[in-house]
């Protein structure tokens, strides 16, 4: 049976883009190149599916989904229903602060709007494809400056490694594809710098900051020291986003809601972004 078609009158569409602009802090709304989401623009969706394709840390338990009904019952409709179980921390997902700071924000107490506003995209594919342990230093972050202007107050940092291309390949994503304790010292693949994360909190006042790799941290960290400093400032990090080639380096608007889970480190993340025409 086709599905019935939707359509939302004109007063409610522009109640949401009314709404959405009212909720952006002053500064992103104020800041050149920006638009809410309205007319003019398309969504894209930057969420790796969760199946059996997806990519966890090695320490962690592959995600599962088992269908216990499919079909339709003796009363005559059509019924389907499962169950899942996944790590926090695995596929496209949130890491609250409270999983390196204690005492900070879970999941559920993260406020919307440090999960929805205008992005600012830097994009470092160029050093990450020659060095797949590259760590995102000031330097890019001033050099982006230079050609868009100082990061906006309140606005959303995504760190675009090209990384995303190599999902769910993890011998290629994440530098091994074995499980495992052993394994976490063979991770091979790029994140923020320390310093640039100490940057981040002392010298610029962003809601929260995203990339396309499964850490904050390179691979290679062993004291994680970018999610500490985050955390610690109440910046929670998206991690495992999906391709973000058709992002503008400053104008598009991302919406990156988590399931609510309470007391939670982390958990699945739908991430969205309204790109402007």
């Amino acid at each position: 049976m086709a599905r019935p078609s939707v359509s939302v009158p004109a007063a409610a569409r522009a109640a949401l883009v009314a709404a959405v602009a009212a909720a952006l802090p002053v500064g992103c709304a104020s800041s050149g190149g920006h638009a809410p989401p309205g007319a003019g623009g398309r969504w894209l969706d930057l969420t790796h599916v969760y199946d059996e394709t997806t990519v966890v840390w090695p320490t962690s338990e592959l995600f599962d989904h088992e269908m216990l009904s499919a079909g339709y019952n003796p009363k005559g409709y059509y019924y389907s229903s499962a169950r899942f179980c996944t790590a926090e921390h695995g596929g496209t997902h949130i890491d609250a602060p409270v999983h390196f700071a204690e005492g900070h924000w879970s999941l559920d107490e993260i406020p919307l709007d440090r999960l929805i506003g205008p992005a600012a995209v830097v994009n470092v594919r160029a050093a990450c494809a020659a060095d797949p342990d590259y760590q995102v230093s000031v330097d890019d972050f001033t050099a982006w400056e230079a050609e868009h202007g100082r990061l906006p107050d309140g606005c959303l940092v995504l760190l675009d490694t090209g990384f995303a291309a190599r999902w769910p390949d993890a011998a290629s994503y994440l530098g091994t594809a074995e499980r495992g304790a052993e394994a976490v010292a063979k991770l091979h693949f790029p994140g923020l710098h320390p310093d640039a994360a100490a940057w981040l909190v002392a010298e610029r006042d962003i809601h929260a900051i995203g990339l396309d790799t499964a850490s904050i941290d390179f691979g290679q960290s062993t004291h994680y020291e970018s999610h500490v400093t985050l955390f610690m400032a109440d910046i929670p990090a998206f991690e495992n986003v999906g391709d973000m080639s058709e992002l503008p380096p400053w104008g598009a608007f991302v919406a990156a809601l988590p399931m609510k889970i309470g007391e939670g480190t982390g958990g699945p993340l739908r991430v969205a972004a309204w790109v402007p025409d």
